[in-house]
């Protein structure tokens, strides 16, 4: 068993700062790529940001040069490090990650999610 816990959501005003950490536990071999995305009331999920094992990220246009992904492989454990928050920033925010278990199978996991509010 595998699963991702996600935490440091919760509530911002705009132009504040939230980081969000996710870690993975369970029978893990190694984990490849890890990212966040998120979901806004009434809209499809979206890509904000991701980083390989080799700790390179990619970012959407509505993350770049206001989010920062990292990630601790010792810990697998993923974050995202928001500034400049806009209330369009409001979102669930799902990590993922591409795991490989100690038995050698690869699974797609998703973290239950964690509640982003921008308002003032």
């Amino acid at each position: 068993q595998v699963q991702l816990v996600e935490s440091g959501g919760g509530l911002v005003q705009p132009g504040g700062s939230l980081r969000l950490s996710c870690a993975a536990s369970g029978s893990i071999f190694s984990i490849n790529t890890m990212g966040w995305y998120r979901q806004a009331p009434g809209k499809e999920r979206e890509l904000v940001a991701t980083i390989t094992r080799d700790k390179t990220g990619t970012y959407a246009d509505s993350a770049k040069g206001r989010f920062t992904i990292s990630r601790e492989n010792a810990k697998n454990t993923v974050y995202l490090q928001m500034n400049s928050l806009n209330p369009e920033d409001t979102a669930v925010y799902y990590c993922n990650a591409e795991i490989l278990t100690v038995a050698r199978a690869y699974v797609q996991l998703w973290g239950q999610g964690t509640l982003v509010t921008v308002s003032s």
